[in-house]
């Protein structure tokens, strides 16, 4: 049975030392894994401040707005590259964790099964001297008389039967207490031998608990950089974001000539409808975000476009029996700078003089991502000028009426009978 404990004592020790073994060898892949990945994301990192945007020309803007947009794309997939190690370090730390409590545990089973076999060990000493002093005192009781050799105290004897229960008494009281004090010793030499593995046992957990404890330090020493790259992305990201918002407001400004007028009127404006669904059963109008679920309106653009809008007020007066076209569905080719050759390839007439009702193209400015604008003249002023409303010259697909724009470089489509 005593080897059968120390077998058990000696397989939960492999057992503990191999798992702890191969959880090390995982946690090194992953601090090898993330610390690689931490400095490839960390490269070309650069902090910048919202600085006031200067530009003169819509394409000049439009492009320093795109590789804004490109930057912050990059910065964004990086801060979830980012999250996601963090998310690493963090379930390494929770593996960690869940390590030092069930180690410690052992410890503390352990410290007490050490406690338990002190206590024994003291508890088999003190039988030992108990044995040892009654051993002395069964001694003295069989000599009590003195010592007397075999013949003498075999012709004191009555008979021979008194003699030989004598002998046998004394063999029997020397033989158990003998064996007791044998058992006890043993006792005591196992009890100490178990004592030495627990201690050595404890030895052990205690330096694993140690790297177990350095262990989780580094990995929160990680995360804490990694959450300090967070940060610092995103500030790069609303730095960014500042500087896209000053340049879409400068765009609006030079899309507006010098002495044109601005009134902008919120999301809704110019009849454009509420709330309204699609051939499809789509939800498109002003109550929706704009390009809401990437819905379309009737003449398949985008919800609150510039296009969509224009479409709308177009089919709107077709209706009323103002206008000779109605607005056709271009099957997805709707930006505004393709409304100049669609026109065009409908029988539509397109110049460069306007009129009231027209839908005025400003053409695409050659800079990647800009599609040109669209509005609808409601009025030609007497200078030449002209009045139109329009949607999302914000970019917020807001609704908006600009007074006295001018018309060099602008197409107009001409859907009104004139």
């Amino acid at each position: 049975m005593i080897q059968a404990r120390k077998q058990n004592k000696k397989t939960m020790k492999n057992s503990f030392v191999q798992a702890y073994a191969n959880l090390r060898y995982l946690f090194r892949k992953i601090r090898i894994a993330v610390l690689i990945s931490t400095v490839i994301v960390a490269v070309g990192l650069s902090p910048s401040l919202v600085r006031a945007v200067q530009c003169s020309t819509v394409a000049e803007c439009s492009q320093q707005q795109q590789a804004l947009q490109q930057q912050n794309a990059q910065s964004q997939q990086t801060v979830n590259n980012l999250q996601f190690q963090a998310s690493s370090y963090q379930d390494a730390i929770n593996k960690l964790q869940s390590q030092i409590s069930g180690l410690q545990q052992q410890i503390d089973t352990n410290e007490a099964t050490q406690a338990r076999l002190q206590q024994q060990i003291a508890d088999a000493q003190a039988q030992l001297a108990d044995q040892k002093q009654k051993l002395s005192v069964d001694i003295k009781a069989i000599y009590v008389d003195g010592h007397l050799s075999t013949i003498e105290e075999l012709v004191t004897s009555k008979n021979l039967s008194d003699f030989v229960d004598a002998e046998t008494y004394r063999n029997a009281v020397q033989t158990k207490i003998e064996s007791t004090v044998e058992q006890i010793k043993t006792l005591e030499e196992q009890l100490q031998t178990q004592q030495d593995q627990v201690a050595q046992l404890l030895d052990t957990q205690h330096a694993q608990q140690s790297q177990l404890n350095a262990d989780q330090s580094q990995q929160e020493s990680l995360l804490s950089y990694n959450q300090s790259q967070q940060g610092q992305y995103n500030q790069q990201i609303q730095s960014n974001q500042a500087q896209i918002t000053q340049l879409q407001a400068r765009i609006i400004q030079l899309n507006t000539p010098v002495g044109s007028r601005v009134t902008f009127s919120g999301q809704c404006g110019g009849g454009y409808p509420a709330t309204a669904t699609n051939q499809l059963g789509q939800y498109w109008g002003c109550n929706f975000p704009k390009d809401y679920n990437n819905n379309s309106d009737d003449w398949g653009m985008y919800n609150r476009e510039c296009v969509s809008y224009t479409a709308f007020r177009v089919h709107e007066e077709y209706l009323a029996g103002e206008v000779r076209h109605d607005m056709p569905n271009w099957g997805g080719v709707g930006d505004a700078y393709q409304w100049i050759s669609d026109a065009r390839n409908a029988g539509i007439p397109v110049d460069q003089s306007p009129h009231a009702g027209d839908i005025a193209i400003r053409p695409a400015s050659g800079v990647s991502g800009d599609v040109g604008h669209a509005m609808y003249v409601e009025s030609v002023n007497g200078d030449g000028t002209i009045n139109v409303s329009q949607y999302n010259a914000d970019f917020q697909g807001n609704y908006s009426y600009v007074q006295g724009r001018s018309e060099s470089g602008l197409y107009f489509l001409h859907f009104m009978q004139w």
